[in-house]
C-alpha cells in the first residue's frame, strides 16, 4: 500500500519547527532576563519592569499582527508559485511596519508619564520612577523591533527559521551582556535593562536587514526605497493584520486593565503576577514556536488549494503542541520552588506564588493549545474576523469581567487574576475548536 504524500516532509517540519522553538525561547529570554536581572534592585524594580512590559506587549502585538498578516500573504503567494508578488508583499510589509512603529513612538514618548498615571495611578512612587526609567529606551526601540518582526516573519515564510534563531541568539547575548554591565556594573537598574534591550533590538534589525538584502535571497528586499508601494498588497496584508491587531490589542488592553487591578493590590501582588506571567511564558515556549510554523505551513497549503493538508497539519501541529507542553511542564512543576526563589521576592510572596505557578502549568497543558494554537490555523487561511469576535468576547466576559468580580466582589487576591484567565482560555478554546471542526473557514480567501 502506497504511503500518503503530504506537502511537507518530516524533514521539512523538523527544519522549520526546531529553530522556531529555540527562537521562541530566546525571544522570551530577553524579557525574562530583564525581570530576573533587575530583581537585584528589589520588588519595586521588578514591579516597574512588569508594568512597562504590560504596556509594551500591547504595542508589540500590533507589530506582530502586521507581521503575521505579511507572513500569511507571502506564504500563500509562495504556495501559489507567484514569487514576484511574494517579494513585493514582503517590501510592503516593511513599509507598514516602519510607518506604524514610528508613529507609535512619536506619540507615546512625550506622553509616557500621563500614560502611566492613567493606567497605574495608584502605584507607589518608587515603582513609578522605575517604570519611567525603563519605559524610555523601550519606546525608542519599537521601530527597530517592528522592522525586525517583519523581516523574521518573511524569513519564516520561506522556511529559513534557523537564521532567525541565530539572530535571536545574538540579540540575547547583547541583552544579557548589556544588563550585566549596565545594571550591576553601572548601577543603572531598570534604565540599564531598557538600554540593553534597545541595543539588542537595533542589532537584530540591522543584521536581519543585511541578510534580506542579499541578491541570492528568494524574497530579498533590495531596492526597498524604490517600491513598489502597492495599495492592493497593503490591503491584503491589512485584511489579516488589522483584525489580528484589533484582536491582540483588545487582548492586551484587557490585560492592562487587569494589571491595573493587580496594582491596586500592592507591590507584592505586582511582583507575584510578574513571576507567574514569566512562568506562563516558559511553559508555552515550544507551543509558540510551533504556532509560528503553523502560519507558514497552513498558509502555503492554503495558497496551493490543498485543504486536505490544511486539516492534516492542523491536527499534527496541535498534537505536537500538547506533547511538547507536557514535556516542559512536568520538570518545571517539580522545581517550581527553586525557580520562584530566583526572583528576589519576600518569603511570604514566594509561598503565595508557588501554588499559582503550579496551577498555571496544569492549565497550560490542558487549555492553552486550543486557545492559542488553533487561531493560528484560522489566521493562515484568512478566517480572522471570527478570531476577533471570539477573542474579544472571551477577553471582556471572562478575563476582565471575571477578574474584577473575583477581586472587587469576592475579595480575592492575585490568584483571581489567573482564575479569570483560565476561564478565558476555556471559552475561546471551545469557540476555536468548533470553528475548525465545522469547516466554515474553507470559504475564506486571502489572495
Amino acid at each position: 500500500m502506497m504511503k500518503e504524500q503530504h506537502q511537507f516532509t518530516a524533514r521539512d517540519l523538523r527544519a522549520l519547527i526546531i529553530p522556531l522553538i529555540a527562537d521562541s525561547f530566546l525571544s522570551i529570554l530577553i524579557g525574562m532576563a530583564d525581570t530576573i536581572m533587575v530583581s537585584a534592585c528589589g520588588e519595586a524594580a521588578v514591579s516597574g519592569v512588569s508594568l512597562v512590559d504590560s504596556i509594551s506587549n500591547l504595542l508589540i502585538t500590533v507589530f506582530s499582527a502586521f507581521a503575521t498578516g505579511g507572513a500569511v500573504v507571502v506564504s500563500q503567494y509562495l504556495g501559489h508559485k507567484e514569487y514576484n508578488k511574494a517579494k513585493d508583499s514582503a517590501k510592503n510589509l516593511i513599509y507598514i511596519s516602519v510607518a506604524i512603529s514610528v508613529l507609535m513612538t512619536a506619540v507615546i514618548l512625550p506622553l509616557r508619564s500621563h500614560v502611566i498615571d492613567i493606567l497605574f495611578g495608584s502605584i507607589e512612587q518608587d515603582v513609578k520612577i522605575y517604570t519611567d526609567q525603563y519605559f524610555v529606551p523601550i519606546l525608542v526601540s519599537y521601530p527597530f523591533l517592528a522592522v525586525y518582526s517583519g523581516l523574521t516573519a518573511i524569513s519564516r515564510s520561506e522556511r529559513k527559521s534557523f537564521r532567525t534563531m541565530m539572530v535571536s541568539l545574538l540579540m540575547n547575548v547583547i541583552n544579557i551582556g548589556g544588563n550585566a554591565i549596565l545594571i550591576y556594573g553601572a548601577g543603572l537598574g531598570p534604565r540599564g535593562a531598557g538600554v540593553a534591550s534597545l541595543a539588542s533590538r537595533i542589532a537584530g534589525c540591522l543584521v536581519m536587514a543585511a541578510l534580506m538584502m542579499n541578491r541570492n535571497e528568494e524574497l530579498n528586499i533590495r531596492g526597498l526605497h524604490r517600491g513598489p508601494v502597492s495599495p492592493y498588497l497593503i490591503s491584503r496584508i491589512l485584511r489579516i493584520g488589522v483584525p489580528s491587531g484589533l484582536e491582540g490589542a483588545a487582548f492586551h488592553v484587557g490585560k492592562i486593565l487587569v494589571q491595573s487591578l493587580v496594582a491596586s493590590l500592592g507591590t507584592s501582588a505586582i511582583a507575584i503576577n510578574a513571576v507567574v506571567g514569566n512562568y506562563n511564558a516558559y511553559a508555552n515556549i515550544p507551543g509558540n514556536g510551533i504556532n509560528l510554523a503553523m502560519i507558514t505551513i497552513v498558509g502555503q497549503c492554503r495558497g496551493q488549494g490543498n485543504v486536505k493538508d490544511v486539516r492534516y497539519y492542523t491536527r499534527l501541529l496541535t498534537a505536537l503542541v500538547f506533547i511538547s507542553t507536557i514535556i516542559i511542564c512536568i520538570p518545571f512543576y517539580i522545581i517550581t520552588p527553586e525557580v520562584v526563589s530566583f526572583y528576589g521576592l519576600e518569603n511570604a510572596s514566594i509561598s503565595e506564588a508557588i501554588p499559582i505557578c503550579r496551577l498555571c502549568l496544569i492549565m497550560c497543558v490542558s487549555l492553552w493549545p486550543f486557545a492559542f494554537t488553533l487561531p493560528n490555523m484560522l489566521k493562515a487561511v484568512g478566517d480572522v474576523k471570527f478570531i476577533l469576535f471570539a477573542s474579544f468576547s472571551s477577553m471582556w466576559l471572562c478575563r476582565v469581567g471575571g477578574a474584577y468580580a473575583m477581586v472587587k466582589l469576592l475579595g480575592m487576591g492575585v490568584e483571581a487574576i489567573w482564575y479569570a484567565m483560565y476561564l478565558d482560555w476555556l471559552l475561546r478554546g471551545t469557540l476555536y475548536l468548533w470553528r475548525v471542526v465545522s469547516g466554515r473557514w474553507e470559504t475564506k480567501r486571502v489572495i
